[in-house]
């Protein structure tokens, strides 16, 4: 019997064209369902699509006892109980970068739109007003752009402000300078630099604990009066009754959200109300080519998983046959630890990292640890979003130059690993080794 695959919201056709291709699995279009219509409907299907409006919750995966996998068309999960599909074996896959131009675009002309009060001259104008006075906007020329975590998107972002003739400023702990320099973006240390000096701010991070609300009221009233704020990445990262209240006195002169923390936005909500706010219904990845990228990218990866076994863009687990992965598991698990652990003891912007490899682990392939390693390097700067088919890339998009090298056993360890970060002309590391099947820091 053909495995079957359920899409829950809209794709691209090329997407279902891709999906259906040699007629190897069946599909079925159906959207717009609640959570317990869902529910009722998944349990014979073999795997899941969805976008970001519908959310994959517990009930849903213990409904489907046949899954093996949940594609997200897009990048973000946060729509997916990744926790409960991990638990249940269920694997689930992302598409990354497919939609990095059309959200730097989307972003970009949303700041086009509050410098120059575009929608509401639109509005105005449309309701039988001339009142240009009310309408007198800014240049973007000679203006500071701040961008709060530089990225895919918020690199792409910063070369259309720079073409635009715009400053930047850039936070981001993970990005190196030599990064930086490349993109001609000045790097800040503080958020604090940043908030007093930017004419205009972006945000472009994942949504962590540490993240939410990083635009408070407290930092609001850092930032230079007259701030305009534009918000295309996720819906949290902003407090929006202190954004609300900035705009009401008059300390912040506008906003444009795509994102909010709560989706569909309320219609109670304070921020519907207010002039200068120029809002947008997640419209970020919404161009025909995002679309259509995204929907092919997902549907070769549910093709990979379910007819293949192969796993592409996977955010819970390696991408590894089931016979490499019995060999190098251990390694792998213990190679992601000593990387987390490394990240809390390096400076945030690191310039290299070396993995090195003693003994027995030479044995086998060591792709898969080194990306594991990388994964738990990484993940504080990038989330979850970051996993062990994108870290290189996360890794060379900041600037991180990766290296690895091979030594013989060394004195007492027959099967070591040992990771050093260099930074700022310091070199921190850490060695873990594995005392028969009992992995072990060892060096600090």
């Amino acid at each position: 019997m053909k495995p079957k695959v359920f899409v829950a919201d809209s794709i691209s056709q090329r997407g279902i064209d891709e999906l259906l291709r040699d007629g190897a699995l069946d599909a079925k279009v159906q959207t717009g369902l609640n959570e317990i219509q869902l529910a009722e409907a998944i349990p014979d299907f073999a795997a899941l699509i969805v976008r970001s409006q519908t959310k994959v919750t517990a009930k849903i995966l213990n409904a489907a006892k046949k899954l093996r996998a949940v594609g997200r068309a897009g990048v973000g999960v946060d729509n997916v109980d990744v926790e409960t599909a991990t638990r249940r074996g269920v694997v689930v896959l992302n598409a990354p970068g497919a939609n990095t131009i059309s959200t730097a675009e989307h972003t970009f002309s949303l700041l086009l739109s509050l410098a120059r009060n575009i929608a509401r001259a639109d509005s105005m104008l449309k309701g039988g007003s001339w009142d240009r006075k009310k309408l007198e906007g800014v240049e973007l020329y000679n203006k500071t752009l701040g961008i709060i975590g530089m990225g895919r998107i918020g690199s792409e972002l910063s070369r259309r402000a720079i073409a635009f003739g715009m400053r930047v400023l850039a936070i981001d702990p993970y990005l190196a300078a030599s990064r930086a320099r490349s993109l001609q973006v000045e790097l800040v240390e503080e958020l604090d630099e940043l908030l007093v000096a930017a004419d205009f701010i972006s945000l472009h991070t994942p949504l962590t604990a540490e993240t939410r609300h990083i635009l408070n009221a407290p930092r609001l009233a850092k930032t230079k009066r007259g701030v305009r704020i534009i918000n295309c990445a996720r819906g949290g990262l902003i407090d929006e009754q202190a954004l609300a209240d900035a705009i009401s006195d008059g300390h912040v002169a506008g906003a444009a959200l795509d994102v909010f923390e709560t989706e569909p936005l309320p219609g109670d909500s304070p921020l519907r109300k207010m002039a200068n706010l120029v809002l947008t219904p997640h419209l970020g990845a919404s161009t025909a080519e995002a679309q259509e990228s995204v929907g092919i990218e997902i549907a070769q990866s549910i093709r990979a998983a379910l007819l293949e076994g192969t796993i592409r863009n996977a955010v819970n687990m390696p991408t590894l046959d089931a016979k490499t992965l019995a060999l190098v598991g251990p390694h792998l698990r213990f190679g992601e630890k000593l990387g987390r652990f490394l990240s809390q003891l390096a400076p945030r912007r690191v310039d290299s990292l070396n993995i090195n490899y003693s003994g027995k682990v030479n044995e086998v392939d060591t792709t898969a640890i080194t990306r594991a390693v990388l994964k738990g390097f990484l993940q504080s700067a990038g989330g979850s979003e970051v996993n062990e088919v994108n870290a290189p890339a996360f890794a060379e998009s900041l600037g991180l130059k990766v290296t690895e090298t091979r030594l013989s056993a060394p004195g007492d360890y027959s099967d070591m690993l040992e990771l050093s970060a260099s930074a700022e002309g310091k070199e921190m590391s850490v060695g873990g080794a594995f005392f028969g099947i009992t992995p072990r820091i060892v060096s600090i």
